[in-house]
C-alpha cells in the first residue's frame, strides 16, 4: 500500500521560520560586532599606559608641591630647587611618549629661584619660582621647618604610591618607579636632616 505524501508546510508556518532564521542572524551580528564597542575607554587602556598615567599624576602633584612651598618660602630656593629639578626630570621620564613637559618656564617678570652652590648648576638645571597663586600655596605651614617637613611627607607618599604601582608594572617602567621611589626616599631624608645647600646624590 502505498505511504501518503508528506503534508506540505503552510505559508504561514513558512513566513515564520524565515522571520526567525533571520532575526537570529541580526542579534549575532550585533554581538559579534558590537561588542567591544560599548565598552568603557578605561578597559581598552593598556595597563602600563594606566600606571604610567598615576604615577606622572603624583609626582606632578608633588611637583606643585615644590611650587608651592617654594612660593610661600622664597628663601628656600637654593635648598629646593636641585630637589625640584630632580621630581620635575622624574615626571618626564613617566610621562608617555608624546606627553606635554612636566613643567613650563616662569612667565616674563616671574623671579627665578636661587642657583645651586657653585659647580652644581651644570648638572642639575635652574628651575623657575613658582607665582604666589599656586593653588596649594595656602596649605604650606608658615614656618620653613615645618613647611620642609610637610614637603617630605609629600615626597613619602609618593615613593609609596609609586611602590605600590610595581606589582603590575612590566619589567622597565617597574625598574624606573622603583628608581624614582627611592630618589624620593633619598628626598625626604634631605628635606628633614641635610644642611641648607645640600644636594641630592
Amino acid at each position: 500500500m502505498p505511504l501518503p505524501p508528506p503534508a506540505r508546510p503552510s505559508r504561514r508556518s513558512l513566513l515564520a521560520a524565515g522571520t526567525g532564521a533571520a532575526g537570529a542572524a541580526l542579534l549575532a551580528g550585533c554581538s559579534d560586532g558590537g561588542g567591544s564597542a560599548g565598552r568603557p575607554r578605561a578597559e581598552r587602556v593598556p595597563p602600563e599606559r594606566r600606571i604610567r598615567d598615576s604615577a606622572v599624576r603624583e609626582t606632578r602633584a608633588l611637583l606643585e608641591r615644590y611650587d608651592a612651598t617654594l612660593a610661600a618660602h622664597p628663601a628656600l630656593g637654593p635648598r629646593l630647587a636641585p630637589l625640584r629639578a630632580s621630581v620635575a626630570a622624574h615626571a618626564g621620564a613617566l610621562a608617555p611618549a608624546g606627553a606635554p613637559p612636566a613643567a613650563t618656564p616662569a612667565p616674563s617678570g616671574s623671579p627665578v629661584a636661587a642657583a645651586p652652590p657653585a659647580g652644581t648648576a651644570s648638572s642639575v638645571p635652574a628651575s623657575p619660582a613658582p607665582s604666589a597663586a599656586t593653588p596649594s600655596a595656602a596649605a604650606v605651614p608658615a614656618r620653613p621647618e615645618a613647611a620642609l617637613a610637610a614637603l617630605a611627607d609629600a615626597e613619602r607618599r609618593t615613593a609609596a604610591a609609586h611602590t605600590a604601582a610595581l606589582a603590575g608594572a612590566p619589567g622597565e617602567l617597574a625598574r624606573l618607579l622603583a628608581s624614582v621611589a627611592a630618589c624620593g626616599g633619598v628626598h625626604a631624608y634631605l628635606l628633614t636632616t641635610a644642611p641648607t645647600g645640600s644636594e641630592p646624590s
